[in-house]
């Protein structure tokens, strides 16, 4: 079969595509055939080199994908060959036509959701559920502010807290960002590029400012974020690209609280509870994801490049 091997870490152009020996599940497997490959991020800082995590190399990068199961190992039960499913995981990595996944990390794929959809699920949606509710514990009635909302994790946060019944305040770069958001039902959407752009939040909220705080990008962001936050406020920080300085004052006003997150620090039981939401909210049409751009798989290092570009639009998919 035909995959991304990786054999050095470095720019994108370490990524290969070559041939290689299809996995055979193992005891607690599942084997899905790849229909499409979700791309994040963080795949992106390990392949560079310059995570925290290193997989032992030569690896094939990905977690997320969805398919068809096409063979089961050992004591796997509640899958079968030819079921849709998503990915949230994978031992052989989903920059694939085929990955073995342990069974925990295979899940079935409602039947109104495309496989460019499920592979949109697993990363965005799982951090979004976890920054929202197991991190911030986000409540009905409450201000989210999400910041940088129009990539993967952005959509599925401001679909996930709409839902949940908060008032929504969206980020977003371009105008074509923007206007997603807008489609989505949110009725504050606000140009993170424009000067005081944050300036909104306290007239929007009736002077209180916002209950929660989604950052992407803490770096740039984090300092002015504390001056808009409730009375024990929370802000989440789910992404960042270097050092940032801020006031601790502004936290002492409030009672307020920064908290960090990797989905790689979910125990079984979040990942878990996070799949049973998402799957009852994919079922039930309160979620929704947005497929940005598809790439095919050979052109992986393409897809790198463009998931760390400004103005991200929807999720970006690899097509083996």
């Amino acid at each position: 079969m035909k995959a991304i091997r990786i054999n050095e870490f470095g720019s994108p152009e370490v990524m290969k595509y070559q041939e290689v020996a299809e996995p055979a599940p193992e005891a607690g497997q599942v084997l899905v055939r790849i229909k499409a490959v979700g791309v994040n991020p963080v795949e992106a800082y390990i392949r560079s080199g310059g995570y925290a995590r290193k997989p032992s190399l030569p690896y094939t990068p990905g977690a997320d994908g969805a398919g068809v199961v096409d063979a089961v190992g050992k004591d796997v039960t509640g899958f079968k060959k030819g079921d849709r499913v998503y990915t949230s995981g994978s031992v052989t990595g989903t920059y694939a036509e085929a990955a073995a996944c342990e069974q925990r990390h295979v899940h079935p794929l409602p039947g109104r959701i495309s496989f460019q959809q499920g592979a949109c699920i697993g990363v965005p949606y799982g951090t979004a559920f976890r920054a929202l509710f197991q991190r911030a514990r986000a409540a009905a009635g409450e201000t989210v502010l999400v910041h940088g909302a129009t990539g993967g994790v952005g959509i599925a946060a401001v679909q996930m807290a709409k839902a949940a019944g908060c008032l929504v305040i969206a980020t977003g770069g371009t105008e074509r960002g923007r206007g997603l958001l807008s489609a989505q039902g949110i009725k504050h959407v606000l140009d993170h590029t424009a000067p005081g752009y944050l300036d909104a939040v306290a007239p929007l909220t009736g002077g209180r400012g916002a209950d929660v705080v989604l950052e992407m990008l803490a770096n740039v962001n984090l300092a002015r974020d504390l001056t808009v936050l409730a009375k024990n406020g929370r802000v989440v920080v789910i992404g960042s690209r270097g050092a940032v300085e801020i006031d601790p004052r502004d936290l002492m006003a409030r009672d307020a609280s920064v908290l960090g997150m990797t989905l790689f620090n979910a125990s079984a039981a979040d990942i878990a509870s996070i799949h049973a939401a998402v799957i009852a909210g994919l079922i039930n049409q309160t979620y929704n994801p947005v497929v940005g751009k598809e790439i095919p798989l050979k052109d992986a290092p393409a897809a790198h490049k463009a998931v760390m570009d400004k103005g991200a639009y929807g999720k970006i998919i690899l097509i083996p």
